[in-house]
């Protein structure tokens, strides 16, 4: 890689760091600072990397960057809970995701002719999982009820790990992936039964000998934090070894080091009550997890830089009509009217409604499985990869530029209605 390019992505990293706080109340997203900067950096401006000479170190750094993002993902989110306390992201995932999917690839069938229906079904599935970081304002307004706040960030943190087995079926089944050598059927198999099984035990064991040397003391706090990031990077290890899915690999080992991390206390004797638990053993997950929450941010805002360099810049040079039609569909009528569908019934406001099917931006995940579906030579892949890139794009400026301003007028809303409507469901749990 150009040395040049190095000393770039340092200089954009640091110097958006220096002004985040500033930045953060305003119309200019992390993410816009970053593609915007790779475009300046790339083909379209000072051409200091390109796609032929950067490929493969555009890809360990995306895959690197979401396999971390969805371990930590993962491992934050309270799966017993999730039905009992907020019902919410249940119907988004259970309900919503699926028809995200199905209406995706509906409507990839009726504008991008000329790809199989299988590679019309890997652009449905590679474009239904969001990234909040996208639209952080959108969820860290306080104006904002907590029941949405948690309902997207539990969506957008267990939304990319549920879509990878259908990922990689669709991709096996359009000719791409594992399907060459296997066939769908052992490629699905591998990807979901094994390395599943690999994940969560690599999960399991990591949290086991982490409370195992935590309570006799054996470990001091920053060893227990890198001892933490190996189990991600252990677990996809294993998965592409056997020739399965890292990325299913450190979701699944990220379920079950949260899990296991959370059913006891952080000095290993019994809890006061159940409350104090869940209070403690959080805050320790979350001590815990620091550091690769931490490394996986830096790796997501340098992913960002190099998609604008490596991706996007060359897919603008060569654009049609196409993909910016799909990817407008694809953040409104292809997200919306699934979330519209899964929350009939919940008793939510139109507003709310509304501000949780607009923020379904389209990020990291996305990326990294449109760039995977690319190198696997399937017959039309600068169409699909270009539309990935650009519903992206659309995705990075249209929700960050929306994020603070949205979320001020929905606080607002929600703080007028609560005045006049006490008992206001968005208060509370969804049925």
């Amino acid at each position: 890689m150009n040395p040049w390019a190095v000393i770039a992505a340092g200089a954009v990293v640091a110097g958006y760091a220096a002004v985040s706080r500033r930045l953060a109340a305003t119309a200019v997203s992390g993410p816009m600072v970053l593609v915007t900067c790779g475009l300046a950096i790339g083909p379209l401006g000072l051409d200091l990397v390109d796609r032929a000479h950067d490929a493969e170190v555009t890809r360990t750094l995306l895959e690197s960057a979401l396999t971390l993002v969805l371990f930590t993902g993962a491992a934050s989110v309270r799966l017993p809970e999730l039905r009992r306390e907020s019902p919410l992201p249940v119907r988004l995932l259970a309900v919503g995701l699926p028809l995200t999917m199905l209406l995706g690839w509906l409507v990839a069938w009726a504008v991008l002719p000329g790809l199989s229906v299988w590679e019309l079904a890997v652009v449905g599935i590679v474009l239904a999982p969001t990234d909040a970081a996208l639209g952080q304002q959108a969820v860290a307004d306080r104006r904002v009820p907590a029941l949405v706040r948690h309902g997207l960030n539990v969506e957008s943190g267990l939304n990319d790990g549920i879509v990878l087995p259908f990922f990689v079926l669709a991709l096996a089944a359009a000719g791409g992936g594992h399907g060459g050598r296997q066939g769908p059927l052992a490629a699905f198999l591998l990807a979901l039964v094994a390395s599943s099984a690999i994940g969560l035990a690599a999960g399991w064991l990591g949290a086991r000998v982490l409370r195992w040397s935590a309570v006799r003391g054996w470990s001091a706090t920053g060893w227990r934090q890198i001892l933490v990031l190996t189990v991600p990077i252990t677990a996809y290890a294993l998965c592409v070894v056997i020739d399965g899915s890292g990325f299913i690999g450190a979701w699944t080992a990220g379920l079950a080091f949260g899990a296991v991390v959370r059913a006891s206390t952080p000095d290993g004797r019994p809890p006061a009550d159940e409350a104090t638990t869940a209070t403690a053993a959080d805050d320790d997950l979350r001590r815990n997890i620091a550091f690769s929450d931490r490394l996986g941010e830096l790796l997501a805002a340098l992913s960002f830089l190099f998609f604008g360099a490596v991706i996007l810049g060359p897919v603008l040079e060569h654009a049609d009509w196409r993909m910016p039609l799909y990817a407008v569909l694809s953040l409104t009528v292809i997200r919306m009217l699934p979330v519209a569908v899964s929350l009939i019934g919940s008793g939510l406001r139109t507003p709310t409604v509304s501000y949780i099917g607009w923020f379904g931006p389209r990020g990291l995940a996305s990326v990294v499985f449109g760039l995977i579906a690319f190198e696997e030579q399937l017959p039309g892949p600068e169409l699909l990869s270009g539309v990935v890139a650009v519903t992206v794009a659309l995705s990075v400026y249209a929700h960050g530029a929306s994020a603070a301003f949205l979320g001020s007028r929905y606080g607002s809303w929600y703080a007028d209605t609560l005045r006049h409507t006490p008992e206001l469901r968005e208060k509370g749990p969804v049925p």
